[in-house]
């Protein structure tokens, strides 16, 4: 029964516990067995510092207090603890909270009459009984002053406890030195000198200032040093735009000259058609503690999509875990830095916190910082949530949520500390939101004061954060530090960033861009050679019979036996040709025994959405899944395959990131549908098809998008196939639409084998899959290779050709088909398989035995605005190489994709396929 008592029936069961101990006969005999079994036996508890989770007491009854109102002190305490962050100081504007009715005496019947009466206190850790006004101050100083903490929705009574004791016995205050006061001192000054010195130098330049939340610096260097403490050795860092540069500068150590250098742009010829804005780079470093600690630092680049990036972080850090093994949770971690308006308004934030515990996707537990400027860009806060924080939708996890006024620098070092501390020991992640102010509009040259002249004419009369830290240093009875010392920590910083300014503006400053990952390269797909594909025969009929095997004792299911085991050990048996499933697995069986790790994910991937794949096995009796691919050889490289979350943008960012740090094996993410991958455009957009332009980053991701029409309805049919031909350009991604088992094969294994890495689009067949003459013999898998293009081989002598069909995809068996029905040998089928980069030049060698003037159709299922048609065109216009006509052939143009009606894609369908044999050409 422990299990189903939390925070929102603990007064009830309270009450219960209450009853039982004035007359165990009185409550029901389920809860008289509970707590007989727990120990109590109708006895009052003895409690003190050893009080544990899930223990509930009465304290007993004293001549300082009587049991009714000792019952509503314990009833305050707990509200404290519930809702004591609503009265929290939090905004460093000034605005007071509202009082709260739980908080107040009166709630509890209580008046400041009570305030000198003894009550008792225990789980506050005080043994003896104690005036209620000095529990009180406890509970206020603890959860009502600069950080206030909801965790009381956490049903985990150990990590509750642990905040709660961690928290209370200190009453949220962290004891600094002198040392660590002037560290922070110095970080904040860093900060302000920052955007000061830009701000003058470069007048009206947009850079995202930090004024008004430089606490964020100081967070950051405190989150460094204790992150050295606690043995984490890599931190993956994402933001977006505000404070970027400041970051970059005081906390990456990127040279301040080099930024400088970006405001001047000085060598505009360095960056024609590619690069990014200064405030979206990322940066790497190795961070050195004051215990002489190294970390590895990594900043994400991150374009104007602001959260985003969250999910991409979470997979960066993933791929460097995997790299160290287990417990690598403990050295590798992530930090997202959010924004209040984006983390409440993006709904790709609950995407990825919902990612944070799922076995594929865990890290160990993030820290999520939120810079609450308390506006968006012109929205204030009543427009942009509906809830009280921006951090409301944190709730959904079992996490505590830390609020803190960033004015406090010292209090802020408390909500940092408590957040790693918690990590730490419970793996999960954390959210600080630290409330500030923008100092300034939504960039430099923005007036705010046209949608919040209230909140700005408060914020014109604010000294700084570093003025206001200064003055709390110099009031104690023994000031931390002179004025003198003040101003010199200043004047260096100064100093210095007038050295970088200088040394930046010298004609010979040698400006370095991030540098491209070795032994990788990204480039000009013609610039890398092919690669050897094929395997060894009898290693792929090896690797085929141990995909078609269960250990000893597991029970499969019956249709799987005939359908999938035996019929893959005829296929290993040379017996039977391949099928798509099998050859996919086959070819991430042989990358993983060569040592090339392969990460599958997706909706529903295990099995596949047409139960085509099977990487997954599950016992029919007792549901234990068994995954023959991790079981192939002693020394083969990780397999994995996860079904993902009913999500595509997260998951999508999350493979990115993975595949962005681990480029030497197969990342690969496959969408339910091809047209889901809608959803993740943002991804698609500003990270993997632009991201080697934009930042030289290399990744090799690949996307599985089911796609073809075969009349399941407009949103079933197509994988958009023309966005990503939309975008291709510079050799930045790869396009392909198979039409055998043995190219998908031999194109996954190139995918890896080649030093080249780029996206890879896989339009991927639905009906195909059991297609009888969509397969490949074994033998073609260990002698062939990819074929960007598959020539004609069904037509008469080529002589007599007159008009060649160009198509790619499942399209093609239906074309062939209605040639053999109808013996049309003169029509040839002409297979692009590869549609970016295009192969030109094998397309004019698979043409080039047909006469000059042979009409060249291609034929496409989509409409005429859709598939490959607008690219095509694009590039040919009417004439194919200046030698064959060239003719387009679809359906008509359409807002939609495809048809609702069976009927009527049965109709379309058979007329487009009648009309490439018919339709009229120039001769």
């Amino acid at each position: 029964m422990s299990h189903w008592i939390n925070a929102d029936n603990l007064d009830f069961v309270e009450d219960v516990l209450r009853q039982y101990q004035r007359d165990p006969a009185t409550v029901d005999p389920t809860w008289r067995a509970y707590f007989e079994h727990m120990g109590i036996n109708g006895q009052p508890l003895a409690l003190g510092p050893s009080y544990r989770p899930g223990t509930i007491f009465n304290p007993p009854s004293s001549k300082e207090g009587d049991a009714y109102r000792q019952e509503r002190v314990d009833q305050l305490i707990r509200a404290y603890r519930v809702r004591g962050h609503r009265t929290a100081q939090l905004d460093p504007l000034g605005s007071e909270p509202a009082p709260f009715p739980e908080l107040q005496l009166s709630h509890y019947g209580l008046t400041e009459g009570d305030l000198q009466t003894r009550f008792w206190a225990l789980s506050l850790g005080l043994p003896d009984p104690v005036p209620l006004q000095h529990i009180l101050q406890i509970l206020h100083n603890t959860y009502c002053r600069a950080v206030g903490v909801q965790y009381m929705h956490i049903d985990d009574p150990e990590p509750k406890f642990w905040l709660q004791q961690t928290m209370e016995t200190t009453q949220n205050v962290r004891s600094l030195s002198h040392s660590e006061q002037i560290r922070i001192l110095t970080r904040l000054t860093d900060a302000e000198m920052f955007e000061e010195f830009i701000h003058k130098k470069y007048v009206g330049a947009k850079r995202f200032g930090l004024e008004g939340a430089e606490s964020l610096i100081p967070l950051l260097d405190l989150a460094l040093e204790d992150a050295g403490e606690f043995g984490i050795e890599d931190i993956v860092i994402g933001m977006a735009h505000r404070g970027r540069l400041n970051v970059m500068a005081n906390i990456m150590q990127k040279d301040p000259g080099q930024i400088f250098r970006e405001f001047d742009d000085t060598n505009p010829e360095l960056h024609f058609g590619r690069g990014d804005v200064k405030y979206h780079l990322g940066h790497r470093s190795v961070w050195t503690t004051s215990t002489d600690k190294k970390i590895e630092l990594a900043l994400c680049f991150n374009p104007s999509h602001l959260e985003f990036v969250g999910a991409v972080v979470l997979g960066r850090v993933r791929a460097r875990q995997e790299v160290l093994g287990a417990g690598s949770h403990a050295r590798v971690m992530g930090i997202v830095i959010h924004g209040d308006a984006a983390f409440a308004g993006q709904g790709v934030v609950q995407e990825m916190l919902n990612l944070s515990e799922i076995p594929g996707y865990s890290v160990g537990g993030t820290i999520h910082i939120i810079v609450n400027n308390q506006v968006g860009f012109t929205t204030s806060p009543r427009q942009a949530r509906s809830g009280l924080y921006p951090t409301d939708v944190a709730k959904m996890l079992q996490i505590p949520i830390i609020h803190v006024n960033g004015e406090h620098p010292e209090a802020v070092a408390q909500a940092i500390r408590l957040a790693m501390e918690y990590r730490k020991k419970f793996h999960k992640d954390v959210v600080v939101d630290m409330w500030c102010y923008r100092r300034r509009g939504h960039n430099e040259g923005d007036d705010p004061t046209y949608t919040q002249p209230l909140m700005y004419k408060q914020i014109a009369r604010m000294p700084s954060v570093r003025e206001r830290y200064i003055e709390s240093l110099m009031k104690v009875p023994q000031p931390a530090l002179t004025r003198d010392e003040v101003d010199d920590i200043a004047h260096k910083r100064r100093e210095y960033l007038e050295a970088e300014l200088a040394k930046a503006r010298q004609k010979d400053y040698d400006y370095q861009s991030m540098a491209r990952q070795g032994g990788y390269r990204g480039g000009l797909d013609k610039d890398t050679p092919e690669v050897a594909t094929e395997v060894d025969g009898a290693i792929l009929a090896g690797l085929l019979e141990r995909l078609a095997s269960v250990p000893a004792g597991f029970t499969p299911n019956p249709k799987l036996q005939k359908m999938l085991l035996e019929a893959r050990k005829d296929m290993a048996a040379g017996k039977r040709s391949l099928d798509w499933g099998s050859a996919e697995n086959l070819a991430y069986a042989s990358l993983v025994v060569q040592g090339y790790p392969v990460r599958l994910t997706g909706q529903d991937v295990g099995r596949g959405t047409f139960s085509h794949r099977h990487a997954i096995f599950y016992d029919y009796e007792n549901g234990q899944p068994y995954i023959p691919g991790t079981q192939l050889s002693s020394d083969q490289a990780r397999f994995q395959v996860w079904d993902s979350p009913l999500t595509e943008t997260a998951v999508l960012g999350f493979e990115y990131g993975l595949s962005v740090d681990r480029l030497e094996g197969l990342t690969a993410w496959e969408a339910q549908f091809g047209d889901f991958v809608n959803v993740a455009q943002v991804i698609i957009d500003q990270f993997i098809a632009s991201g080697e332009d934009k930042w030289s980053r290399l990744n090799g991701l690949v996307m599985l998008l089911p796609h073809g029409f075969e009349g399941q309805g407009p949103e079933h049919s197509s994988g958009r196939l023309e966005r990503f031909l939309g975008m291709a350009a510079e050799d930045n991604i790869q396009v392909v639409n198979l039409t055998t088992p043995g190219q998908l094969f031999h194109c996954l294994r190139r995918q890896v084998l080649r030093p080249l890495r780029k996206p890879l689009v896989v339009m991927s067949p639905k009906s195909l899959l059991r297609h009888p003459e969509c397969v490949t013999p074994l033998q073609e898998m260990a002698e062939g290779s990819f074929q960007r293009v598959l020539p004609d081989c069904g037509a008469g002598p080529s002589g007599n050709v007159t008009r060649a069909l160009l198509c790619s995809g499942k399209l093609y068996y239906e074309l062939e088909a209605y040639r053999r029905q109808h013996n049309r040998n003169d029509v040839a089928i002409v297979r692009v398989e590869q549609l970016y980069p295009f192969p030109d030049k094998q397309l004019k060698s698979a043409l080039s035995v047909f006469p000059k003037s042979t009409p060249a159709l291609w034929v496409q299922e989509e409409p005429a605005n859709m598939g490959a048609m607008p690219f095509l065109r694009c590039r040919f216009d009417d004439k194919l190489y200046d030698r064959y006509p060239f003719l387009p052939l679809s359906r008509p143009e359409s807002a939609s994709p495809a048809t609702g009606s069976g009927a009527s894609h049965k109709i379309e369908q058979a007329s487009l396929i009648e009309q490439a044999f018919k339709m009229a050409v120039p001769t």
